[in-house]
C-alpha cells in the first residue's frame, strides 16, 4: 500500500524538525566546549577556524589531520559541507556572542 503524499510531506515536515533539534543541541555542545577551551576569545578568520575543525574531526574519525588551517583557509569551502552546516557556524557564533 503507498502513502499518499500528504502524509509523506508531515513525515518529512517532522524529521525536518527532529533535524532541527538535534542540530542545534549538537552546536550548542560545541559551542560551549569551544568557549571553556578559549576559542571566544581568539582573533581568527572564519575559514581558519573552520579549517582547523576539519582537522579536528579527522584526527578523531581516524583519518589523517595534519593541516595548518591556512592550507584551506583560503579555498572555495569544496570541503565538508557536513561540517560548515552547523556545528562549526554555531559554535563560531556562539563563541562570537560570548
Amino acid at each position: 500500500m503507498k502513502k499518499p503524499s500528504s502524509k509523506i510531506r508531515d513525515e518529512i515536515a517532522k524529521l525536518q524538525e527532529q533535524l532541527k533539534v538535534a542540530e542545534t543541541r549538537e552546536a550548542e555542545r560545541i559551542g560551549r566546549i569551544a568557549l571553556k577551551a578559549g576559542l571566544g576569545e581568539i582573533e581568527i578568520e572564519e575559514a581558519e577556524l573552520q579549517a582547523a575543525f576539519e582537522d579536528l574531526a579527522k584526527r578523531f574519525r581516524g583519518g589523517k589531520g595534519g593541516s595548518t588551517g591556512k592550507e584551506r583557509a583560503g579555498g572555495s569551502g569544496a570541503g565538508s559541507s557536513q561540517t560548515a552546516a552547523v556545528p562549526a557556524g554555531a559554535a563560531q557564533g556562539s563563541a562570537g556572542e560570548a
